[in-house]
């Protein structure tokens, strides 16, 4: 009995030894694991070494970059200015569109109708891509697919809406039937360029075309299906620009506000009935007229310090590009309006933007702005000015290439 009973005793013994060494083994890997986890988020939450522009794109778009900055840091006009920096670097370093070859350019296909005009920016998107580093006529190469259809056009040749979506129906169905490129993604890296508000119109008929491709529209309205994470709000600038760009002229701007136009929106109409018979906003309640004298709509601009710029028949107005061009600063007074690069530039750093119904306090809201605040808005628009020109061919960190780097941004978002 003795002997039975000390042999269960070690039994036990030797169990609950075992146990410990379990509970100590499984404790030791769980202080190795924590030390471990520690060290790597100690060391991965420390900063990098600064990357500098040079180590990570080719000797070319270094010089380019370096000729466009003009030797000045990048300022708080952009949201994260070395984010877009580098990524503007990389662009410039891997971005390649193939342009489908498919449509004759006599008709409505490949080619611009004109670089001139209110929409002119679908022109020169059209003829710049075709010049620029950007193309390839290897669609594996391919980042991103353009549709070159340019319903301008079909405005120019007097076609009708319905035929207009006709036609871009059939081609987008052939390029589908014909390529192997849009069924891999159902068309989220295919894109589409368009400024005149026909261009919205002729593709409401094609619902796959609204949802999954990139639209690069001069109208993007929140309320008319325009999706700010997927679409590209393209500027409308009119061009050529009457006379030289403004700017660092504070001294000559001694008008409140300035806005002349026709009244085909239901702002307009408040703007023109509210304050044209106001003594310090020079409100005019139809287009000035060429009679009264050469470009005197253009040098109202120089002269004043904030520009009106509301909605018409769409909630763009070839007036931003025109006030920023002539230095005055832009007062949008437009409601579900996704601003041209709004991405990429913090719009509040140079322009006064409203919601409509702060029109009855326009006068008021101006003058509250100080002059110091003033000083800031206009130097800064100074600085953006070159986002917004186009150029041919085209010139860096102008019009062409935001547009290309707001699609460069895009493209990282598709899922194959």
């Amino acid at each position: 009995m003795l002997m039975s009973s000390t042999v269960k005793q070690t039994q036990q013994l030797s169990s609950n030894h075992g146990l410990f060494s379990l509970r100590g083994s499984l404790l030791t890997l769980a202080i190795l694991t924590l030390l471990s986890f520690t060290f790597l988020s100690l060391k991965y939450s420390t900063p990098s070494p600064q990357v500098s522009v040079a180590e990570i794109v080719d000797p070319e778009v270094k010089e380019l970059s370096d000729e466009e900055e003009g030797g000045e840091q990048f300022s708080d006009i952009y949201h994260s200015p070395r984010v877009f920096k580098l990524n503007y670097a990389e662009m410039m370093d891997k971005f390649k569109v193939y342009i489908y070859p498919d449509g004759d350019p006599k008709t409505f296909y490949q080619t611009p109708r004109k670089l001139t005009g209110k929409y002119a920016s679908e022109g020169y998107f059209f003829q710049n891509i075709r010049e620029s580093r950007f193309r390839t006529l290897d669609p594996d190469q391919a980042h991103l697919f353009f549709i070159p259809i340019s319903c301008h056009k079909m405005r120019g040749k007097g076609t009708s809406y319905d035929n207009m979506t006709i036609i871009v129906q059939n081609y987008v169905e052939g390029l589908i039937a014909k390529y192997p490129y849009w069924n891999r993604t159902l068309g989220a890296d295919h894109f589409f360029v368009t400024c005149h508000d026909v261009g919205v119109r002729a593709t409401e008929g094609l619902p796959f075309l609204i949802k999954n491709t990139i639209r690069a529209v001069c109208s993007p309205s929140y309320d008319v299906g325009f999706i700010p994470h997927k679409d590209v709000a393209l500027p409308q600038v009119l061009q050529p620009f009457a006379l030289p760009a403004g700017g660092n002229d504070i001294e000559n701007r001694t008008n409140l506000g300035f806005w002349a136009g026709h009244r085909n929106s239901k702002i307009r109409v408040i703007l023109a009935r509210v304050w044209e018979n106001d003594t310090e906003l020079d409100i005019s309640n139809n287009r000035i007229s060429r009679a009264t004298g050469h470009l005197v709509y253009q040098k109202r601009f120089y002269r004043t310090k904030f520009c009106i710029c509301p909605g018409g028949s769409q909630v763009n107005s070839a007036r931003i590009a025109d006030s920023i061009h002539y230095g005055c600063i832009p007062v949008i007074l437009s409601n579900y309006y996704d601003l041209p690069f709004n991405d990429i530039l913090d719009w509040s750093k140079f322009a006064v933007i409203l919601k409509e119904s702060d029109v009855y306090q326009l006068k008021q809201i101006l003058k509250k702005i100080s002059h110091a605040e003033f000083v800031s808005l206009h130097n800064n628009l100074v600085k953006i000015q070159k986002h917004f020109q186009w150029n041919t061919p085209p010139v860096s960190y102008d019009a062409f290439h935001m547009v290309m780097y707001d699609l460069w941004l895009r493209h990282h978002t598709i899922k194959y």
